[in-house]
């Protein structure tokens, strides 16, 4: 049943996050703000996310999960409501604040529950599950946010997708009670968060951020070269739930590749498949065909993140998944800010082209590094 419930706060928080990504970024277009304004906008999306998720993650181990999740629902819909009563950009930026805080709660403590309710032996099935809800909330949310801003305008769009995240709140108040509890803080050392984070760790932590920049920037500046194009809502939100179709059906065999085949060497491909990804999208004016990258993109890029998420939770030390998910989330999130300010800032200055070749780049670097990686821990 606590599994069962993860997975259904995993759905509707996420297809709310989701489309308010796209929602947000098209609204403030909608109100003429430049490449970096809507930059900025994607940065303060992931603000709360960097600064509390290792907090967070402390919470979850010592307090459980009901009363973080209740606080992260009830900010997820004022986040949605509060652009349709006030429709400027600083409004789009506080609900945009407001919603990452949501998403940072959320995130680090589903991840968690998911960890502490499996067997070891059923923890990948889990996971993977947990990853497969998130690729279909990726294809949910972009589509409910493109119709519903192609029919009803930008404002009710965002009581449209508020819905969800209301959803969520009130399955919390009525069952989040069967989530486990907090558990006693454990006596440590000073120096223990150190002992806690082996080698391998670490290069989780770098190719899970590199993984979470090239799967969140491809979402964000998608939309902004599509809109730029003349393509409709309705389309952007079709091309980018390709890549969830795409990342949902290579999810369903991730419990058997990572049997098969090793961590590191998955994540070679997947990096070389963002790199495709990012270097083809500004060659096609043609919404079939950017669709078609998307979804190719999605058949590498998809098995990323849960792939990250499987190793670490693994590894983590008993008693502290929370906190470790909660470092992990940190990392990814200082990425998911810089990242929309950094490029936000390249394309206001070069265009988007450079901003995808850039990317592209990076995707390349993260191959490379994941092979050596690979080939260090085969000779050890």
């Amino acid at each position: 049943m606590g599994i069962a419930l993860t997975l259904w706060l995993d759905f509707f928080n996420f297809v709310a996050t989701g489309a308010a990504r796209v929602l947000f970024t098209l609204f403030a277009l909608s109100l003429g703000a430049s490449s970096g304004e809507v930059g900025v906008l994607g940065g303060l999306l992931f603000m709360f996310p960097l600064l509390l998720s290792w907090p967070i993650g402390l919470m979850a181990d010592r307090f459980g999960a009901r009363g973080l999740l209740i606080g992260a629902s009830f900010c997820g819909v004022v986040s949605l409501v509060l652009p349709f009563f006030f429709r400027n950009l600083p409004a789009l930026y506080v609900a945009a604040a407001l919603n990452g805080l949501s998403m940072a709660f959320f995130h680090v403590t589903l991840q968690n529950n998911i960890g502490i309710l499996s067997q070891p032996e059923d923890r990948a099935r889990n996971f993977s599950n947990f990853s497969l809800i998130g690729a279909l909330t990726n294809f949910v949310g972009p589509l409910v946010a493109g119709f519903s801003i192609d029919h009803f305008g930008h404002p009710v769009a965002c009581l449209i997708v508020a819905t969800s995240s209301m959803i969520a709140l009130i399955l919390v108040l009525i069952y989040g009670s069967i989530f486990p509890k907090g558990r006693p803080p454990v006596k440590r050392d000073p120096s223990e968060p150190f002992l806690i984070m082996p080698p391998s760790v670490i290069r989780m932590l770098l190719f899970g951020a590199m993984v979470q920049m090239g799967n969140d920037l491809y979402q964000f500046y998608v939309p902004v070269y599509a809109n730029s194009i003349g393509l409709s809502a309705s389309v952007i939100g079709a091309i980018l739930a390709s890549l969830a179709v795409a990342a949902f059906i290579v999810r369903l065999f991730l419990p058997y590749m990572v049997k098969k085949i090793q961590g590191e060497i998955l994540l070679s491909w997947v990096f070389l498949f963002g790199t495709v990804g990012y270097a083809l999208v500004p060659l096609s004016n043609n919404a079939f065909v950017l669709g078609a990258i998307s979804f190719v993109f999605g058949l590498g890029m998809g098995i990323g993140i849960p792939l990250t998420v499987i190793l670490m939770y693994a590894q983590s030390a008993q008693g502290r998944s929370g906190q470790t998910l909660g470092i992990r989330l940190t990392v990814n999130n200082f990425v998911r800010v810089a990242g929309p300010t950094v490029f936000g800032v390249v394309g206001t200055a070069y265009g988007l082209m450079a901003v995808f070749w850039i990317i592209s780049g990076v995707m390349a670097s993260g191959g490379l590094l994941a092979r050596v990686a690979a080939k260090w821990k085969s000779s050890v």
